[in-house]
């Protein structure tokens, strides 16, 4: 069967999003990246349109999609094997962002390719906060903590290799719905944690940051059990997280608030011939 690609967001959640969401955890970025196009438009991530595509089994039934928002790499969720073949022929591919067995695959497919970034995706089990707790208390950012925000997300971007272009549309769209925490230690911002909308009973977390100067003192693992705790209590199914394997400070921390490994996704880059 081929690949059907489309540049409209609704077309491609009509034909897969209830794909996605039978398997929300697997899915979950590209949950959230079909929500921001949706809500924010084609331009949410660049000038450049998006690509989103989906590929059907022997049955009938969507085995396999994708998404491409320019400049970055496709992001495949679950996809069959078999589909591998007709994407590989169907779509220039300069690289793909997807669970460790089928980016390899892929790769395997150019004569010369890199591995960027490898990532593991962990849900939360028994939620444990940290003990003792950290000195302060948290809060949900608002907009007059706009600057503050923007800034440290340039900071998280720059530390992590990542753009920081699109901090303020980050910032206005998490602070619009409360998706920003701060925690405060003598009434001074020294960590924050952001977290996704739900979406097919999920919620992400992400952009843990603590300044430097605020660093080994308790707080990232305080706040983002804060966050995880309230994506919990309002009925999220699953709460979701993504770290850098090449950070074991950070994987640290989340397995031991409660945070256990499902599945690992790299970032691989085509190289030139």
């Amino acid at each position: 069967m081929p690949w059907t690609f489309t540049d409209d967001v609704d077309a491609f959640l009509d034909a897969a999003g209830a794909s996605l969401a039978a398997r929300p955890v697997e899915n979950t970025l590209l949950l959230t990246v079909t929500a921001t196009l949706r809500a924010s438009g084609p331009d949410a991530y660049g000038a450049r349109p998006p690509v989103l595509g989906w590929w059907r089994g022997a049955d009938g039934e969507v085995a396999g999609t994708l998404v491409r928002t320019p400049p970055f790499v496709p992001i495949l969720g679950t996809v069959e094997q078999a589909a591998l073949g007709p994407l590989a022929g169907a779509l220039p591919l300069p690289g793909v962002n997807a669970d460790r067995d089928t980016a390899l695959a892929l790769a395997a497919r150019w004569p010369n390719h890199r591995v960027d970034e490898e990532h593991r995706l962990y849900r939360l089990g028994t939620l444990t906060p940290p003990s003792p707790a950290p000195a302060g208390v948290p809060r949900t950012a608002t907009p007059a903590d706009r600057a503050l925000l923007v800034g440290w997300i340039r900071a998280f971007g720059d530390e992590t290799g990542q753009s920081g272009d699109r901090a303020e549309r980050i910032v206005d769209e998490r602070t619009a719905h409360g998706g920003f925490t701060l925690w405060e230690a003598g009434g001074v911002p020294v960590a924050t944690a952001g977290v996704s909308r739900r979406i097919a009973g999920t919620v992400r977390v992400s952009v843990v940051y603590t300044p430097p100067e605020h660093r080994g003192l308790g707080y990232a693992a305080a706040v983002t059990a804060e966050v995880s705790r309230a994506a919990r209590e309002e009925g999220a199914g699953e709460v979701l997280l993504f770290t850098d394997l090449a950070n074991p400070t950070s994987n640290g921390v989340y397995r031991r608030i409660g945070y256990e490994a499902v599945s690992d996704r790299l970032l691989i880059t085509a190289d030139p011939e």
